[in-house]
């Protein structure tokens, strides 16, 4: 079965060919952070999204260069700088190590290259002098230069490749110099802005005078450099379609006459609680607001990763209650596995890889894939009660799951060694049970459940485990 993605561009499933069908090179950009504060739990579903993108690409056979922005530069940003009097650096350096910290609590592999936005500024200065050269661009009345709709669409071009636009009815002729503009506006947008007093320190120079860029032509810019005029896949959320990447593609085909993307893969919104993220409501969760409630990033990244990316996702705290629920059966089954398997070395089960393979090949259908994942658990569970695995299967079991978990991300549940008074119960319990005092070895039980312990009695004598 072929690998398939919903591509917004042609709003179909599609085939995945690269953009050079003789090469497994695959070229990947996702918008990434804007770092005016902590990063939310509905940004974070796109980004363990794009991890996913690019972990199962590779697990496919590709070699996979991975673009991730950040924006340290932009509206909210200079106003936050402004209120706080700190630079611009110290300001924006603190979300961002802080929004690295998260991809690492998430499981998230580095993307290859981080480029920060203020570290090409004369890459976007050359992209926007070519669409003023190509007469695409204009310069306003206080300095500012604008992308002309108008005039990108008078060459041939259209705009409107992501989303059908309603020409008629959208305010036409209007100019925003805003980094975002309300969806029913069709309006020439800025791309580089001239220095106003609220800008502060926040400048530099350009052929058009002081100013800095605006948003959207900072991923044009860094995207080409790092991966080239035209490249694979672009990603991103659903809430960046428009305006932001309609206006990439107009920029960066306006400026090049070259088609930008090949593909483009949008996540849906996140819901919490059933709502819309607000502060108002209480459901507004950085990570850090979630790990501080005693949640791991394996878990949140599991919940994250639960659902198929299109589809709009409730995130709740039963949601990962229950995550916890599904991690602790699968690091169950691995760790009997693994005890069964020992030293022991095998090539992976085919059949669980297939299975696997043929569910995210479908747009990446990873819910189906989970169902494939859990079946084998509960397959592999009752094999395990009725002694039908050799050593030689269970080692084949966890080779296949080491790739599958390769994709996935969630890694193994480290071993929790339990401290010396909880050790010290579980050698009393079994002083008990070997002096037949059954009811003390109950009592024994009882009280490492309060504490927050199991006991699993095996072949191998007695194990404790997190309740």
């Amino acid at each position: 079965m072929a690998l398939k993605f919903l591509n917004t561009l042609s709003r179909s499933v599609e085939e995945f060919v690269p953009l050079d069908p003789t090469s497994n090179v695959v070229k990947m950009y996702c918008c990434g952070p804007t770092v005016y504060d902590f990063g939310h739990i509905g940004n974070f579903r796109t980004f363990v999204f794009a991890d996913l993108v690019r972990r199962y690409l590779q697990f496919r056979g590709y070699e996979v260069t991975h673009v991730m922005n950040i924006t340290d530069v932009e509206d909210k940003i200079i106003r936050r700088v402004r209120e706080t009097g700190l630079g611009l650096r110290e300001y924006v350096s603190q979300f961002e190590n802080a929004f690295l910290d998260d991809l690492k609590t998430l499981g998230c592999v580095l993307p290859h290259h981080l480029p920060r936005a203020t570290e090409f500024i004369p890459e976007m200065i050359q992209l926007i002098d070519a669409l003023m050269k190509r007469g695409i661009a204009y310069q306003a009345a206080d300095g500012s230069i604008y992308f002309s709709i108008e005039k990108y669409q008078g060459c041939g071009c259209r705009y409107g490749q992501l989303v059908k636009l309603n020409f008629d009815e959208m305010r036409a002729g209007e100019r925003v110099a805003s980094d975002e503009y309300s969806k029913d506006a069709l309006a020439d947008f800025a791309l580089w802005k001239a220095r106003v007093p609220d800008d502060g320190d926040v400048f530099w120079a350009s052929p058009w005078g002081e100013g800095r860029p605006g948003w959207h032509i900072e991923c044009s810019a860094m995207s080409m450099k790092l991966l080239g005029p035209s490249f694979d896949l672009h990603l991103g959320g659903e809430d960046l379609a428009f305006p932001h990447h309609e206006d990439e593609i107009a920029q960066s085909e306006g400026a090049t006459g070259k088609p930008f993307v090949k593909y483009w893969l949008h996540g849906a919104h996140l819901l919490v609680e059933g709502k819309k993220m607000s502060k108002s409501l209480g459901n507004f969760f950085k990570l850090r607001d979630l790990t501080g409630k005693g949640y791991g990033g394996r878990e949140i990244r599991y919940l994250l990763i639960s659902a198929h990316y299109r589809e709009t996702f409730n995130f709740t705290l039963d949601g990962l209650d229950g995550a916890r629920v599904a991690l602790g059966r699968l690091d169950e089954c691995l760790g009997k596995l693994q005890e069964l398997a020992g030293a022991t070395k095998a090539a992976p089960d085919s059949r669980l890889l297939n299975d696997f393979t043929a569910a995210l090949d479908d747009d990446l259908n990873v819910a189906s894939a989970w169902g494939t994942v859990f079946e084998w658990v509960r397959e592999t569970n009752r094999l395990l009660a009725a002694n039908q695995l050799s050593a030689t299967q269970a080692a084949s079991a966890l080779a296949a799951w080491e790739q599958l978990d390769a994709v996935l991300g969630l890694g193994r549940k480290g071993e929790v060694e339990a401290p010396p008074e909880v050790q010290a119960l579980l050698e009393e319990r079994q002083a008990a049970r070997k002096a037949k005092d059954f009811k003390r070895s109950d009592a024994v039980r009882d009280e490492l459940k309060l504490k927050g312990w199991l006991i699993e009695d095996t072949a191998k004598g007695p194990r404790l485990k997190r309740a």
